[in-house]
């Protein structure tokens, strides 16, 4: 038995037993066991967490299911409505279905696995009204219509829409509050450090700003500032600023097509010469004036940032945030870096090889990153940046 099944065993068997647990809607009375117990909330987290994982790697979507009895606790029934409900949710289940609380006491919580998707209603309405029709044969009407029943389909249909409001299921994703709340005071003073360093960097820079900006608009016609449109933490639409590096009324063709192939894993390979490691870059950019070629060489494109990490949509450390056609080619796996963190000016990526590593390693250390997040390794990043904008070594 390998590690994964070793931990779902376990997690199996960490069900609500009879007089466990604080007493809320579901009180600390009977919970029935074997083909009916019911997982914890930390428990069901991590198993929720678990399927993800197993649908990003088989392909194989699920379905959560939440019926949120906040408005039958607020009006005080009794214990043994919960025993009734979960009596009737078994009912609705199979037995390679999980049930247990996303919210302990209050929302009860179903992951249905293994799922046909031929027909021609969509998955959540068929389980959705599969699941209201057992209430209303078990429990009284006035009780099933206190419950709020909603249906969320894994992986996430973020199409090509071009839609902006594209915005995660955060209550596919439990366990990112979870995280947050338990490092609540790192995360205050992370966002600290992001305003100060933010405001006093773009003070200091001023002058140099001016500079560039005058150098922008004196070489070529258009704007100084480049505004487009990122993807920010839990898929949440930003404009991020830049200082503009290109002609104006550019095709984005050649960008999307060079994404789609460094995504793919196909992107051309250029030797950098003198023995060094191979790069992955687009190749004299037609797009790009003489102004923009050095700027992007060292990174000063990237100062107006601070403006966007002053105003909370990005961090001074964290992930490259992406642009919505990049995301739209994402591998499932690729998506968690969107959703883990906040993205940054700078990041492990960006001190760690640069356009030297492939997409895949990136995102690697994207999640890297957000699994082994401290103070201490922002730090770290910060001051490894300059070396490795300016070398290009990314050595931390």
């Amino acid at each position: 038995m390998g590690n994964s099944d070793l931990r779902v065993s376990h997690l199996r068997d960490q069900t609500v037993r009879p007089g466990h647990g604080r007493k809320t809607l579901a009180h600390a009375g009977h919970v029935p066991t074997g083909r009916d117990a019911v997982l914890k909330e930390e428990t069901f987290h991590a198993m929720l967490t678990l399927e993800r994982r197993r649908a990003e790697r088989s392909r194989k979507p699920f379905v959560l299911m939440l019926l949120d009895g906040h408005l039958i606790h607020e009006n005080g029934s009794h214990a043994g409505v919960v025993e009734t409900l979960i009596s009737a949710v078994s009912e609705a289940t199979r037995e390679t279905d999980l049930v247990g609380w996303h919210e302990q006491g209050k929302v009860l919580a179903i992951i249905f696995t293994e799922l046909n998707l031929e027909g021609t209603a969509p998955i959540t309405e068929v389980l959705h009204s599969k699941m209201r029709k057992a209430l209303q044969h078990n429990l009284d009407h006035k009780l099933v219509s206190k419950l709020a029943i909603t249906a969320h389909l894994f992986p996430e249909s973020w199409d090509n829409t071009g839609r902006s409001d594209r915005v995660a299921d955060i209550k596919l994703y439990p366990e990112l509050s979870e995280k947050t709340t338990r490092k609540h005071i790192p995360t205050v003073l992370k966002r600290g450090m992001d305003i100060l360093g933010s405001g006093v960097l773009l003070l200091i820079l001023s002058p140099l700003l001016a500079l560039i900006a005058l150098a922008i608009k004196l070489s070529s016609q258009g704007p100084v500032i480049f505004k487009q449109e990122r993807l920010g933490q839990f898929g949440r639409s930003f404009k991020c600023l830049k200082f503009r590096t290109m002609y104006a009324n550019n095709d984005p063709k050649i960008h999307r097509e060079y994404v789609q192939n460094f995504i793919a894993g196909k992107a051309e390979k250029q030797e950098a010469g003198n023995g060094e490691p191979v790069v992955y870059k687009i190749k004299n950019d037609p797009r790009v004036t003489p102004i923009g070629k050095l700027l992007r060489k060292t990174s000063l494109d990237e100062f107006p940032q601070f403006w966007n990490v002053l105003r909370g949509d990005m961090s001074l450390v964290g992930p490259r945030p992406p642009v919505p056609y990049e995301f739209e080619v994402y591998d499932l796996w690729h998506r968690r870096r969107v959703l883990e963190v906040r993205p940054g000016v700078t990041g492990l990526w960006q001190v760690s090889g640069r356009s030297r590593t492939c997409f895949d390693d990136m995102v690697r250390l994207d999640l890297r990153y957000a699994q082994r997040w401290s103070l201490w390794l922002d730090l770290k990043i910060l001051l490894a940046t300059p070396r490795a904008v300016f070398t290009g070594e990314g050595a931390l």
